[in-house]
């Protein structure tokens, strides 16, 4: 049986091969922030879990990948404008998102929602929340009627609950895991959150060749357990 989802894995991933070629060069889109999944290196480089992805995927799909960064909050509209061919970038897959754009298949599942704060019997229901505008963590805390404040980026999130304009910040616990390292001021609180149905490729409502190519590979690292493998390396996630 393995041996047979193995064939049909290359056998789709070949016939998207030649629906690529439009695209042998792509440019990924990511925001450069938001440790493990991307961040910058000291070289000047995009890198992380999905630079890795991203670049086995291109591989996989016979293409050669360029790196793009962008900021998080303009980064659907500069996919649909056309400064890059695809979102690359933790971003989850919501109702909301598809009416702009497609989404591959999720390469990670969801991975939990957690809460950074500087008291650890902090009440978040009647607390202010720092999130990222644009995620599914500021839309899950006004969907609850609880007072949230948005900020551009990650590292603005933290700053507020160290600066007291925020009582505490919700955002994917890989990134917080990795914002508690050499620290001592910020506590992570027990309460999780589950938000999201996973994280995907985003591409253009048009480009439905691409999203397939992209599919089509990384539906060979499932099957192969090197999507796993890299999961577990970045701990990004849990693994399919």
């Amino acid at each position: 049986m393995k041996n047979l989802i193995l064939t049909t894995a290359a056998v789709a991933l070949t016939s998207t091969m030649a629906l690529a070629d439009a695209h042998s060069v792509v440019r990924m889109g990511t925001e450069g922030a938001y440790a493990p999944w991307n961040f910058i290196n000291d070289a000047g480089e995009v890198d992380g879990f999905e630079r890795e992805l991203g670049d086995e995927l291109c591989a996989r799909a016979e293409m050669t990948c360029e790196w793009v960064t962008n900021e998080w909050d303009s980064i659907i509209p500069n996919l649909t404008s056309g400064n890059y061919d695809t979102i690359i970038a933790g971003m989850s897959i919501t109702a909301e998102r598809e009416e702009l754009i497609d989404f591959t298949q999720a390469y990670t599942p969801a991975d939990p929602s957690s809460y950074l704060a500087l008291d650890a019997d902090l009440d978040v229901e009647g607390a202010i929340i720092a999130a990222q505008t644009g995620t599914i963590q500021a839309s899950f805390i006004a969907d609850q009627g609880w007072t949230v404040v948005e900020f551009a980026t990650p590292e603005e999130t933290l700053a507020a609950v160290r600066n007291g304009e925020a009582d505490a910040v919700l955002a994917d616990k890989s990134f917080l895991n990795g914002a508690l390292e050499g620290q001592s001021d910020l506590v992570m609180l027990a309460r999780e959150e589950a938000i999201g149905g996973g994280v995907g490729m985003g591409v253009r409502q048009s480009d439905t060749e691409l999203r397939d190519a992209f599919d089509a590979a990384i539906q060979s690292m499932k099957d192969d357990g090197s999507l796993n493998t890299l999961i577990e390396k970045w701990e990004v996630a849990s693994t399919f």
